[in-house]
């Protein structure tokens, strides 16, 4: 494919899908959001450490899996965004210890961890748009995510990545640039789907 084109198709990509998360009738949402929470022991044992998320907007709904996971005994990190679009990491310690942030994002309060503590989890969960089933993933286009795969391959790190998804984003093709690494797993509200 022509990398000229590349970022084009990615953002056109990115406003079709988009738009239809923005079209989910909210029960839709919070259904999805349940089976999703549903999921929890499939993805990681008690006293393991998953790397998630706290969802905004029309994102698949991630407050009931991170509840479900804290109470499976997992321990769960949270991102803190950083002014370079960077990632720092603080425990979870329920939905009371959450503060807005910038961007509309809710963030735990505890004491940071550092950018480098993700690469102590066995599992990290990312946001997405959409996922192949080769697993390339279609993020906002931001980078936070970007840099953390990069952070977890510097470290040698083999942590399990999944990505949070509505039924109708797991698709055939995703375009791919030479950066983007592949996830193992699509979490979706009707199952967990290995990918690759």
């Amino acid at each position: 494919m022509n990398e000229d084109r590349m970022p084009n198709e990615k953002s056109g990509l990115r406003t079709r899908l988009l738009s239809r998360r923005r079209e989910l009738a909210a029960e839709e949402r919070a259904a999805a959001a349940d089976a999703l929470a549903g999921h929890a022991g499939e993805l990681a044992a008690p006293g393991a450490t998953v790397a998630a998320y706290v969802s905004v907007g029309a994102e698949p709904g991630t407050r009931p899996l991170l509840d479900a996971l804290r109470a499976r005994g997992v321990r769960v990190l949270l991102p803190v965004l950083l002014p370079d679009n960077d990632l720092d990491w603080a425990a979870y310690a329920g939905p009371d210890a959450l503060a807005p942030a910038g961007r509309g994002l809710l963030e735990p309060v505890g004491p940071r961890l550092g950018p480098e503590a993700v690469a102590r989890a066995a599992v990290v969960l990312l946001p997405g748009l959409a996922v192949d089933r080769s697993g390339l993933r279609l993020g906002r286009g931001g980078g936070s995510y970007d840099r953390v795969l990069a952070r977890l391959a510097r470290a040698g790190a083999r942590p399990v990545l999944a990505v949070l998804l509505y039924e109708h984003e797991l698709l055939e093709r995703v375009p791919a640039e030479p950066h983007d690494r592949p996830v193992d797993l699509a979490v979706l509200p009707s199952g967990v789907r290995r990918l690759g």
